[in-house]
């Protein structure tokens, strides 16, 4: 290597490691050869050179053998110790040798090349690579022995570059030489990681041990379900999110679900976090009385809990801004190098034969810079996304611990609170769906709190270095427009809440609109409706237009506060001093000063905001979790066991509480109850025993029940009897401890205790009061009103119970609820909506009796059960389900009910009047001491018992409500169906072209829906939009290509007077040209920043208008096939949430993407201009972003609609907890209720954690990107300046440009997945638009319809055939008849006979596809729609009533007189109860009538069709709801009220159409019979007559 060749002159560029000078100093080795520098060097290359031989072999030969050693589902287990600590000193040393190398090549010269200054340490880099790979490998396949290899590698290092660095202080080479300040780094480098090897020896015993500890991997890498990776990863993946390549990738194949993104770690767990912040809670108590009170304590309880990983997320965000102004200060540096006049380096000192440079020569080198600027911002980026990442996981985090404590409060709250008002539903669901989430979001912006100071701060200073005085005028400028910021800010909230008033009111009126349109289109009066919403719509547009100009004035501050801050700065500069100094390096770095300072000023109003709406959270919380609990009154000395426990006291648990081999519904409870049979002793044969009991709602309100000293008798059935209001439920509700006790005491036998045994859940435990206590086992209890799951039929029923078939038909045959079942789309497998939405009070109160029957409980309450149900229902369910099932079975049944006739099957009765106990005993003891009770009670049985001869309502209600339900549930099914192809969700597919070419879909984005989006806009605001946002970002781009112009004509202005200028001549540069013409391109740039961002919200009102309009007027027209086939909610759903994104969202976001994807061409067209080479480097550059940008997009989507559909659960679950807290508590279902919750708060985090990571993953990778355009623009502009003569000015330009492609590139992304997501509204309400309407046009024109057509009634039928739809079987065929005018006729036959299509045909309801109707000589058929229905009146069988007044429920078109009205009401029997009522006419009636009942309803659609005096009156069962008192009365008033027109009956009970003058009997669509009632009653194979016998 030594040679002593002398270099020809031609060969003194040629090669050679110690460099070919020709004075051989380098070679001198005459003072021992390790005070030879270049030998020292060659000396250091022996570890690396080792080290590479060593491993590399067993890197890539002998691999897979080593793998399959450990059985274990994830290669990310980290298992030696001083694993983080190992690759920090690795990237560190990394780093190290990377200056190392540059410093070598840059003391090197020019002039030769001496290969020694940097070959030892390009190879000791790849030594570092190397090591790291290799002992990443051996971590994860368990061979640790291996590792010796580099324990021999750090020691030989460690020694050789000691070597050198005490030869470096041996010769006086000291800290002025920047290579002995490397050296030494190395040094102590090399000896960290040796520590860490040795650490690993001392720990794992792997050599000189004998018996080396075994070791496990955690719980979490052993359970194949837990695929979030991110706590398991090295830091390399950590810092990357390296594991998320797969998973996002695999996004493309197929649709990320929840078995996908699989469980979630334990320490992220609900449960996990919860314990911490319940030992948080309890350490405060610990502390003594001094500890925190009210919203405080929650405070410091979260910061206890969670504040560690806080202050790390901190951290991160101190560390990212502070590397964030390493941009700015290269750039400064870069262009200073270059606008320097001679670009030469000075010789660099010679000492030991070797070149060395100092610190300040390395740092003024260009190039050099340019490399830190790229390492500050790959590490900027980093850190920021790491900060980003800690602090949205904390936040998640708190909000399941949160979550968790909420649910806890709720289960020990006192029934009470919720039913005096105190607490509704609404309020804890908004606890849980609001309040948690701001606390997330106050998490996840708390950095900025700590990290914006610092960040004006520094930047003021650094800013005032460069600048001096002005920079703090440019700063002033900036401060005195944030508080306007912030009240635009808080101005735009409350133009958001007065817009959500509105938006509430309009889909209020919608909704009623939609319930009620069937009515709405029979009696004509869409427009009427159509109207009304259109004018709350119109307040709500009025509200938006202030939204939009609030976000447009925001929008404008953000992009002209910059333009106003930059101008001030430089022209004061400019002119303030004669020799101020404006050249490039100063001008552009401030520029990015400025972009940095902006950015916390934006962020300041939504941090505050966000502060300030995490207190108002934590105050609810506070008075939320200090409400009263139940069993929380004063501890007696009886021995009371009141209620399931007082659930006040915590029982820790250890973290290792859940086992994750077995599924997660087992969690909580490893047992199964099963039903104990006791002994009854016979001392015991009393069950429930409450003596001189006191019990009241209110803990300070009087007693509701008094003096209550009851028995219920053990293994018997016991009535509880009395009038509405005196206590029956109560009393129910007392023994179950739901009740505050006064005084006395409530005793239950030990041996209705069987399963409450170990369902103590490992969240608390219950805490029973002192005493001998008898703790209540679980009770089956059906409330008053029906309480059900948002679950399948068959879960409601075996509620949480092992399944049992013979069990489970027996308890569907005594609730008759098997005919129902049969109708249901799916049997029993079918979701009941949200409390139970989809089925009738009669169905939803069975199911809830049937699930009190299947239980194998001791005792059973049943509160009411036979309110809802017919005399047959009734009866059935008495004999085969509580005699039988309960009674029979010697199981303790309470129950509470006022059919009077089953009190003969009570072996106990207990009477009550008034809140106390009139009487207790058997119905034998009851006649002998009450006579007067008993005879009551006889005389009511009796009347009960008559009922039993007629066919009650009840009955015919059932197989109405059976029949309603079918059609629900049918066009339920249809819809799912439309609505999955219209989301392209239809995935499930097994066919695998069709799989694929919708993988292609989701893959694109919706182009045709933007087009309809700006097409709505029209061509003018679309031709607005366009140039003002191109004439924006041209003028940017000119402003600061006018900024480098004027900097670089300085510089050149300052080379050329030091050149020319004598003292006598004044050569000074004038600024007031270039000022001038800044100020007006930055005054002009102000202007369109505001114009543009008008436009943009004033496109995005113009979208929402056009767009809501057409919907409505699609919708109010739409044939009435699509309501019955599409489901209430998902047209809703187009009127909410799908309006609500393109009112606020979609125009924030297209003006988001439009300045992003402007910003990023624009910045790419100026470092294109200013280095032409970057084109090159571009195009890989892009393949990389398109690539990332298309697989982000669709797990994006995935996971945004996973999170949002993972939300929905947890919040009905909260909901339904609320309103049936009684049941679960009786029931003991605390515990499985608990876990419950658990699932879904885990799947609704583990889909929020995987977002957030989505997010991360393409933020770090567009970061990345944008650092490699930033290095390879400044190292093509350095060049092109060194040798091209490019401007100084332009290469400021050009980095400035540069340094802001990355914000760009991520916006762009983002807000391209956010778009797509949002589109996703306009393409749904797109579908909706392309409906036909109903054909409202008629051949006639109105002049030559008689204005009082039809006066005389008469209807000729003539081979009528209907369909509902064209692709449907008829419902009528060839249907012929003829009613002459003023007939009364009656239509009757079974369901599903085509009576009520009957009755639709004569409105051109249905398809008439054959045939006509003939009315007074006109063909209806060619009537204009609008015409035809309003001349006729209807009433349906379901009541509507809309909100609003009497009079405009009778009257909405305001025709009539109040005499008129009165008249009306006075026929329908109302007269009496609406002159009663407050304002009489203007009395107000509530949303669907809820404040009358369903007869009072059913009268008031009568009294509607009295007002509307047509000829023609059509009843479709119009009497179903009414008792028969009054149905005879209103019989005999329509035929007197109606002696003069036409009414055609339709009718359930055949009795009502006796009277009628014609009876037309109907069967599958055609008529059977046709004739007088009184002739077909005389034929003996009549149907008609069968109907009345049965109907007797």
């Amino acid at each position: 290597m030594v040679s002593r060749y002398k270099p020809s002159p031609s060969s003194t560029m040629s090669l050679a490691f110690c460099g070919n000078d020709n004075n051989s100093a380098a070679y001198n080795v005459d003072r021992g050869v390790l005070n030879n520098g270049c030998f020292l060097d060659a000396l250091s290359i022996v570890p690396h050179v080792f080290l590479l031989f060593i491993t590399f072999p067993i890197l890539f030969i002998g691999w897979g053998s080593h793998s399959s050693k450990v059985h274990i589902h994830h290669s990310t287990w980290l298992q030696f110790p001083g694993h983080n600590l190992r690759w920090i000193l690795t990237f560190i040393l990394l780093f190290v040798l990377v200056c190392e190398i540059a410093e070598g090549i840059v003391s090197d010269g020019m002039e030769s090349r001496h290969l020694h200054l940097y070959m030892p340490a390009g190879l000791a880099f790849m030594a570092a690579v190397t090591s790291i790979i290799y002992y990443h490998n051996i971590e994860t396949s368990n061979f640790p022995k291996l590792l010796l290899a580099l324990l021999v590698y750090w020691i030989l290092a460690f020694i050789i570059k000691t070597v050198k660095f005490a030869k470096f202080c041996e010769h006086g080479i000291w800290f002025t030489q920047l290579r002995f300040c490397i050296t030494g780094l190395l040094v102590v480098l090399y000896g960290m990681l040796l520590a860490v090897e040795i650490n690993v020896i001392r720990v794992r015993r792997y050599v000189c041990f004998k018996h080396p500890p075994e070791v496990k991997p955690p719980e979490d890498l052993q359970d194949l379900g837990v695929r979030f990776l991110q706590p398991f990863v090295n830091l390399l993946s950590k810092g990357t999110y390296w594991w998320m390549n797969a998973f996002i990738t695999s996004a493309h194949k197929r649709p990320i679900d929840l078995k996908v993104i699989g469980k979630l770690p334990i320490a992220m767990r609900a449960l996990t976090n919860y314990v911490l912040l319940r030992k948080a809670f309890e350490a405060q108590k610990t502390n003594g009385s001094s500890y925190p009170q009210g919203s405080k304590s929650i405070w410091c309880a979260m910061c206890h809990a969670f504040g560690k990983s806080l202050v790390l997320s901190i951290t991160f965000r101190f560390l990212a801004d502070l590397l964030g102004f390493a941009g700015p200060l290269c750039i400064s540096g870069i262009v200073h190098h270059l606008s320097k006049e001679n670009k030469t380096f000075l010789p660099p000192v010679k000492l030991l034969g070797v070149y060395f440079i100092s610190s300040q020569e390395f740092l003024a080198n260009a190039y050099v810079l340019a490399v830190l600027l790229f390492f500050a911002l790959l590490l900027q980026r980093t850190f920021l996304q790491a900060s980003y990442y800690v602090a949205i996981e904390t936040g998640i985090n708190l909000r399941g611990a949160i979550q968790t404590k909420i649910y806890n409060k709720i289960m020990c709250l006192c029934t009470s609170n919720m039913s005096m008002g105190e607490m509704t539903v609404g309020q804890i669901c908004n606890l849980v769906a609001i309040d948690t989430n701001q606390l997330m979001w106050f998490f996840f912006l708390c950095p900025n709190l700590w990290a914006m100071p610092v960040q004006i701060v520094v930047g003021v200073i650094l800013l005032y270095y460069l600048l001096g005085i002005s920079a703090l005028i440019g700063a002033t400028v900036i401060a005195v427009l944030a508080p306007v910021q912030y009240f635009v800010a808080t101005k735009l909230s409350q133009a958001q809440k007065s817009t959500l008033e509105y938006s509430n009111e309009r889909l209020k009126k919608t909704t009623e609109l939609l319930r009620g349109i069937k009515l709405l289109k029979l009696y004509a009066w869409e427009h009427i409706f159509h109207d009304s919403v259109e004018e709350t719509r119109q307040k709500e547009m009025t509200s938006l237009k202030a939204f939009a100009l609030y976000t447009s004035i925001s929008i404008f501050m953000n992009a002209a506060i910059p333009i106003a801050a930059v101008l001030t700065t430089f022209v004061v500069h400019a002119h303030l001093s004669e020799d101020a100094d404006l050249s490039p390096a100063v001008a552009f770095a401030s520029l990015s000063l400025f972009h940095i300072l902006v950015t916390p000023l934006f962020l300041l109003s939504s941090v505050v905001r966000s502060t300030v709406k995490a207190l108002v959270s934590v105050q609810k919380l506070n008075e939320f979790f200090s409400s009263e609990e139940i069993g929380e009154e004063h501890e007696f000395k009886d021995a009371v066991q009141l209620s399931s426990g007082n659930h006040t006291k915590y029982q820790a648990i250890p973290l290792k509480v859940v086992n994750r081999k077995r599924p997660a519904r087992e969690d909580w409870r490893s047992y199964r109850s099963q039903r104990e049979t006791e002994e009854t002793s016979e001392e015991e044969d009393v069950c429930i025993k409450i003596t001189n009991g006191y019990f009241t709602w209110m803990p300070d309100g009087s007693p509701t029940l008094s003096n209550i000293d009851i028995r219920i008798p053990y293994g018997q059935l016991t009535m509880i009897v009395g009038q509405v209001g005196c206590g029956k439920s109560s009393l129910l509700l007392a023994a179950l401890g739901e009740m505050q006790k006064i005084s006395g005491s409530v005793y239950w036998n030990s041996m209705s205790d069987h399963e409450s045994e170990g369902e103590d859940s490992p969240i608390e435990k219950d805490s029973a009061l002192d005493g001998d206590v008898r703790k209540r086992g679980s009770v089956a209890y059906a409330s008053q009103k029906p309480w059900l799951l948002n679950s399948t039929v068959v879960e409601n029923i075996i509620f949480e119970m092992p399944f049992n078939k013979q069990r489970y038909e027996a308890v569907i045959d005594a609730c008759s609820l098997q005919p129902d079942i049969d109708i249901l789309p799916h049997g029993d497998q079918t979701q009941i909506g949200e409390r139970g939405i989809n089925l009738s009070g009669g169905q939803r109160q069975r199911i809830s009796v049937a699930r009190a029957l299947y239980q194998q409980t001791n005792v059973v309450f049943l509160d009411d059960p036979f309110s809802a149900l017919d005399i047959h229902l009734s009866d059935h369910l008495m004999q085969d389900g509580i005699l039988k099932m309960l009674r029979d079975d010697k199981r303790t049944v309470a129950l509470v009910t006022h059919k009077l006739q089953y009190l003969p099957h009570a072996d106990w009765i207990i009477a009550m009047k008034d809140g106390t106990i009139q009487r207790e005993g058997t119905l034998k003891d009851i006649q002998n001491s009450e006579p007067e009770l008993f005879e009551h009670w006889k005389t009511l049985m009796n009347r009960q018992d008559q009922e039993l001869e007629k066919e009650t309502v009840a009955g015919r209600k059932t197989v109405l409500e059976r029949k309603n339900l079918h059609r629900a549930m049918y066009s339920r099914e249809v819809l799912m169906k439309t609505e999955e192809e219209e989301e392209e969700e239809s995935t499930e597919s097994d066919d695998e072209d069709n799989m694929s070419s919708v993988l292609r879909q989701r893959a694109k984005i919706p182009w045709r829906a933007c087009g309809t989006y700006l097409s709505s806009a029209g061509i003018l605001l679309l031709l607005l939009l366009l140039l003002s946002q191109l004439f924006k970002h041209s003028l940017m781009l000119a402003i600061d290509y006018w900024l480098a112009k004027w900097t670089s004509d300085v510089i050149s202005a300052k080379i050329n007077s030091d050149k020319n200028c004598t003292v006598s001549q004044e050569c000074r540069f004038s600024h007031s040209l270039y000022s001038m013409v800044f100020s007006i391109l930055c005054c002009l740039g102000i202007i369109l920043c505001l114009i543009t961002s008008v436009a943009v919200e004033w496109t995005g009102l113009k979208v929402a208008k056009e767009l809501h309009h057409s919907l409505l007027n699609k919708i109010i027209l739409a044939p009435m096939r699509l309501f019955e086939t599409t489901p209430l909610g998902s047209i809703l759903n187009r009127f909410s949430a799908d309006t609500n994104t393109i009112d606020q969202h979609i125009p924030a976001t297209l003006e988001c993407l439009s300045r992003s994807t402007l910003l990023c061409a624009s910045a790419l067209a100026v470092i294109s201009y200013v280095t032409p080479v970057f084109l090159i480097a571009l195009v890989p550059l892009a393949v990389a972003c398109y690539f990332i940008q298309k697989y982000f997009r669709v797990a994006s989507r995935d996971l945004q609609q996973l999170d949002d559909s993972t939300q929905l659960p947890l919040l009905s679950h909260f909901s339904e907890t609320v309103e049936g807290l009684t049941t679960i508590r009786a029931f003991g279902y605390e515990a499985k209720f608990r876990q419950k919750l658990l699932e879904y708060t885990d799947a609704n985090n583990i889909a929020s954690l995987f977002l957030t990571a989505a997010n991360r993953w393409l933020e770090v990778r567009m970061e990345y990107i944008g650092a490699c355009v930033v290095l390879i623009a400044a190292v093509a502009s350095i060049t092109n300046s060194l040798y091209n003569q490019l401007s100084s000015g332009l290469v400021g330009l050009g980095l400035t440009y540069a340094l802001m492609v990355s914000n760009y590139l991520n916006w762009m992304v983002r807000n391209l997945a956010d778009m797509e997501v949002q589109l996703g509204a306009v393409k749904r309400i797109n579908g909706l638009l392309k409906i036909e309407p109903e054909n409202y046009e008629g051949l006639l024109s109105p002049s030559q319809i008689p204005t009082n057509w039809p006066h005389q009634g008469e209807i000729q039928i003539q081979n009528l055939s209907v369909r509902y739809d064209s692709t449907l079987k008829p419902v009528l065929k060839h249907v012929n008849a003829h009613i002459s005018p003023r007939q009364k006729v009656g239509i009757c036959g079974r369901t599903g006979s085509g009576k009520s299509s009957f009755s639709l045909a004569f409105f051109r309801m249905v398809d008439t596809f054959e045939g006509q109707i003939i009315i007074d000589g006109i063909d209806i058929a060619k009537l204009p729609l609008q015409t035809l229905r309003s001349r006729f009146s209807i009433i349906l069988q379901d009541p509507i009533l809309f909100s609003g007044t009497i009079r405009f429920n009778l009257d909405p078109e305001g025709k009539c007189t109040d005499s008129m009205l009165w008249e009306a009401l006075e026929i329908a029997q109302l007269k009496p109860m609406v002159k009663t009522l407050q304002g009489g006419l203007d009395a107000m009636v509530t949303e669907g009538g809820e404040n009358f009942s369903l007869g009072q309803r059913q009268l008031f659609c009568l009294a509607r069709a009295f007002v509307r005096k047509s000829s023609i009156l059509i009843m479709d069962e119009a009497t179903a709801s009414i008792d028969m008192a009054t149905e005879n009365i209103l019989q005999k008033v329509v035929m007197t009220a109606f002696s003069d027109r036409t009414v055609v009956t339709i009718a359930h009970r055949v009795h009502t159409i006796l009277n009628a003058d014609l009876v037309i009997v109907m069967k599958r669509g055609i008529i059977l019979e046709y004739d007088r009632p009184e002739v077909l009653l005389e034929r003996e194979d009549s149907v008609f007559a069968s109907f009345v016998q049965a109907d007797k």
